[in-house]
């Protein structure tokens, strides 16, 4: 996917003029490139466009306008959308009650040897920023990109309708499985044609 570029970031006043009737198509592309595994982690796969409206909303609530700053945005941004023959996603690790999250990412501690993405019959090794694991806990907001090997992306369209891509967590304390289908499997193949 191409990287995004200060050129591509509009005004804060030229995106609060059209925020309004931008943010719903963003919520519901947001909506179909999220999956739940389990109760509390949910992923969200990125690509050029979710990561232009996160960086409009950031830019935005926190009042950045300044250009070394706005630069920054962008560099941090771009370091998340998926390379050639990867996909790419946030994982947000989510409790309600704050000392019931802490425990949990206390309890998760090795998560980054225990994530996989299925296609077909392989298991492909997730790969975390290595900035947001300690040895004492993990972050709640984990940046993810998945590896998916050489695959055309209507075989991984084939293969998701068919039941056959899932992300796989084999955690010793957490085990969960969510299989990638419909409207996901769509954007991540249409992200794996944008190669």
């Amino acid at each position: 996917m191409k990287p995004l570029t200060v050129a591509d970031v509009l005004s804060i006043a030229d995106y609060e003029r059209i925020r309004s009737r931008l943010r719903p198509v963003f919520i519901m592309e947001k909506n179909r490139r999220r999956l739940a595994l389990g109760e509390h982690l949910t992923f969200l796969f990125e690509n050029g466009s979710t990561l232009w409206y996160q960086i409009h909303e950031i830019l935005r609530t926190e009042k950045i306008a300044e250009r070394s700053a706005v630069e920054h945005e962008v560099e941090t941004y771009n370091s998340i959308l998926p390379g050639p023959q990867e996909l790419s996603a946030t994982l947000l690790i989510q409790y309600a009650d704050p000392a019931e999250r802490d425990a949990a990412l206390r309890k998760l501690i090795g998560l980054e040897r225990h994530l996989w993405m299925v296609v077909g019959g392989q298991r492909h090794a997730a790969r975390f920023d290595e900035g947001q694991i300690s040895p004492e806990q993990i972050s709640a907001v984990q940046f993810i990109r998945f590896p998916v090997g050489k695959i055309e992306a209507q075989e991984f369209l084939e293969l998701a309708n068919a039941g056959k891509v899932a992300i796989e967590l084999d955690h010793p304390k957490v085990q969960e499985r969510g299989s990638i289908k419909g409207e996901l499997a769509s954007a991540l193949a249409d992200d794996l044609r944008e190669e």
